[in-house]
């Protein structure tokens, strides 16, 4: 198989295996999450900052996660669409990089989002009464930005290094967006050093990050069964349960993917797309809707506004 100058590579993406002729009905339910996610995050991000009793560590460490999530959705929509609306597969390689990028980029985001949340849980359970001393603004900046260095640093000598390698004729991608490993499986050349790269910076993230929340966990539930009150202990836990359900929606799909990737060789396609749905478009859509519900501070100005909206509506009707 002859290779191909990678200034003159195309790349095609796949959408769901054996489902082609349903692609136009399937685009549906596809907008309507992306619209979900835009909806739901952008109402976070709204309601944190207009709310004045919402200012605080908790809240702001949510509109981190909110902000990942809209970029994580931002980042798949254009190829996505473009493959269920107009059954477009075909991907520049320079567009197909970029796109790589910013998924992995904020994929490590959402990550850090949450184990900085994990933290926030273990100073609020632990030092109830120094909670805002020790979480200051400052240090939630500086913990924001050591966010975004990090993923972004880790993430900037992937379409670097794949963009120097030769690609051969066969092109086609097995997801419907571009990922590192799926791009690096197409190259012409020894990928090792692409290979080991991509081992470390998900060991170095998404493996630390996982370990040290199942840690925080550890603590919390030690700090718990020690109070007395089991009024108290419900209490403490309940702060937690909107965590711990972004944490199964974000980890969940990914460990699965892990697996039939590494276990599962006869899995059907289909599966690994879906599971890859699941990891990267459920928890935009959905962590918007946990914190609503288990939140009350943020349900309550929720319903505010949508009755506010009804009631706006209802007024124009009258006149």
């Amino acid at each position: 198989m002859s290779d191909i100058n990678h200034t003159d590579t195309s790349f095609f993406l796949t959408g769901l295996p054996g489902l082609e002729t349903l692609h136009a009905w399937l685009s549906i339910p596809l907008c309507a999450m992306y619209v979900a996610s835009l909806v739901g995050n952008s109402l976070i991000l709204w309601v944190v900052r207009s709310e004045p009793s919402l200012h605080q560590p908790m809240y702001y460490f949510l509109s981190m996660l909110a902000v990942t999530d809209l970029g994580l959705s931002a980042s798949t929509l254009p190829t996505m669409l473009t493959i269920y609306t107009l059954g477009l597969r075909k991907v520049a390689v320079d567009v197909c990089l970029a796109q790589l990028f910013f998924i992995h980029t904020f994929s490590i985001m959402e990550s850090s989002a949450l184990l900085t949340m994990a933290f926030d849980r273990v100073v609020a359970i632990s030092n109830p009464l120094r909670y805002s001393t020790i979480l200051t603004s400052p240090r939630i900046a500086t913990l924001g930005l050591a966010i975004v260095v990090r993923s972004i640093s880790l993430h900037i000598p992937a379409p670097i290094i794949l963009k120097k390698l030769p690609y051969c004729q066969h092109r086609l991608l097995s997801h419907s967006y571009c990922l590192h490993p799926d791009v690096m499986k197409l190259a012409c050349a020894d990928t090792s050093v692409n290979s080991a790269y991509g081992l470390f910076v998900v060991l170095s993230t998404l493996g630390v990050d996982s370990v040290l929340i199942v840690l925080s966990y550890g603590l919390i539930l030690q700090m718990v069964l020690s109070i007395a009150s089991k009024a108290e202990r419900l209490k403490a836990l309940n702060t937690c349960v909107s965590h711990i359900c972004s944490v199964l929606l974000f980890y969940t799909p990914m460990i699965g993917l892990s697996m039939i990737h590494r276990f599962g060789k006869q899995a059907s396609p289909r599966s690994r797309v879906l599971l890859s749905y699941l990891h990267f478009l459920i928890p935009p859509v959905l962590n918007p809707v946990v914190y609503t519900i288990k939140t009350k501070q943020i349900r309550i100005k929720m319903l505010h506004v949508f009755r506010s909206g009804g009631a706006g509506v209802r007024d124009i009707q009258g006149h």
